[in-house]
């Protein structure tokens, strides 16, 4: 697709991969929206790239989601890019019985009802454009999944068959579905701290969103980065080798 004159919403996009992606696209030549729950995390994130648009909102609630694509549509109807990168990650035990469900819910809501939720809202309007996308960010776990998260896990094999169906769905209209998952990157996704390196089982946020640009520019609507590449191949031999 074409990769200038875009207009791009990113969810969490205020740091890691959705704050690189803005980054990159603003360098394309696109106009740029980021939002997120945290406001001072927003301003930072303008601080860094004036020419980002930015709006507190979180997606994880009906009500965040509705009110944010109404503000979308009347400042910006321009919009034709939606990218669902905003995500957290758990850890969920089920020894504990119910104990964690509440966190569960909330990696339910943001991870995978977020993304559905946003796409069905601003489906008729980006049908309207003469070039559109929808970008969900998966993950590598979510082929071949890590029981200490696996909530996070289920919500990103979700991503994955939504994008699927959602693609073909949409396969007679304007608008392009694109999935890319990502290896482990050091964001904050979990509560680690960002590190700039990058290693045989990880990547920077920078290289997945090189990777994101790549995959827009070249029309490849699914595609695994990195690691993530190998779990995706090898999903059930990976599954028992990392939690046996």
């Amino acid at each position: 697709m074409q990769l200038s004159g875009n207009t791009v919403l990113i969810t969490g996009g205020a740091t890691g991969i959705g704050f690189a992606l803005a980054e990159a696209l603003l360098e394309q030549g696109n106009e740029v929206i980021v939002c997120g729950r945290r406001r001072p995390r927003l301003e930072a994130a303008r601080a860094r790239r004036p020419a980002l648009h930015i709006r507190v909102a979180d997606v994880s609630r009906a009500s965040g989601r509705k009110a944010l694509v109404a503000w979308v549509l009347r400042r910006f109807p321009a919009l034709n890019v939606l990218v669902n990168n905003a995500g957290i990650q758990r850890a969920v035990d089920f020894l504990h019985g119910p104990r964690d469900l509440p966190m569960a819910d909330e990696e339910l809501a943001t991870n995978l009802a977020g993304p559905i939720h946003l796409s069905a809202l601003l489906i008729p309007h980006l049908r309207r454009r003469r070039e559109a996308a929808i970008v969900n960010i998966s993950s590598g776990l979510g082929f071949t999944p890590l029981a200490a998260v696996p909530v996070y896990c289920a919500t990103k094999a979700g991503v994955h068959a939504f994008s699927l169906t959602l693609r073909h769905q949409l396969r007679q209209t304007r608008v392009k579905v694109f999935e890319v998952a990502p290896p482990i990157v050091p964001t904050g996704l979990s509560g680690e701290r960002e590190r700039p390196e990058e290693t045989a089982f990880t990547m920077t946020p920078q290289a997945v969103a090189k990777g994101i640009v790549d995959a827009l520019r070249r029309d490849r609507y699914e595609v695994a980065l990195g690691a993530a590449a190998n779990l995706h191949r090898q999903r059930d031999k990976l599954f028992h080798a990392i939690n046996d």
